[in-house]
């Protein structure tokens, strides 16, 4: 799989030797699925709809790192690309404990670092033969604040958001 990278993630993704941090990692074999924002805005009115009680078969992993400003979808969970493929079995067990079917995963514009977390889940689902489906979320948070500004975002700062829109 090839993965674009933004220069920007390129200069934070970089160890002190010069090597990308995935590099220490195998190269993912799929390709996520990818979801719109409008999809996953429908996923959250409904669980909103549903309330804290109702079932949540979905889960919304943000794959940035210190780069993390601006806010988050409503209801993400923070894990970093870069130590996320050691960590996946734990993620797909605590999933498949939960119930959840789907997990979502997004970076600033979804085109590095998502996608690849995004792919090696799924690449670790089809290993144990399990039902999870892993996805990426197009256009990434920006893509979100583009679309929605603040609507569902936690952490929402205008300030972040102004030159980037």
């Amino acid at each position: 799989m090839t993965v674009h990278v933004h220069e920007h993630c390129l200069k934070m993704a970089t160890r002190d030797d010069g090597t990308p941090w995935w590099t220490a990692f195998p190269e993912p074999e799929s390709t996520a699925d990818k979801i719109s924002a409008e999809a996953v805005l429908s996923l959250l009115t409904e669980q909103a709809r549903l309330g804290a009680d109702g079932p949540r078969d979905f889960l919304l992993v943000d794959a940035r790192r210190t780069d993390c400003t601006g806010g988050t979808v409503s209801s993400s969970i923070n894990l970093p690309a870069h130590s996320f493929y050691p960590t996946r079995q734990i993620l797909y067990d605590l999933c498949k404990q939960a119930g959840i079917k789907k997990v979502i995963f997004y970076c600033g514009q979804s085109n590095g670092r998502g996608p690849r977390c995004a792919a090696w889940m799924q690449d670790y689902v089809n290993e144990v033969g399990g039902d999870l489906q892993a996805q990426v979320m197009a256009g990434g948070i920006r893509g979100w604040v583009a679309a929605f500004g603040s609507r569902m975002v936690d952490g929402f700062d205008e300030k972040v958001w102004a030159d980037k829109r």
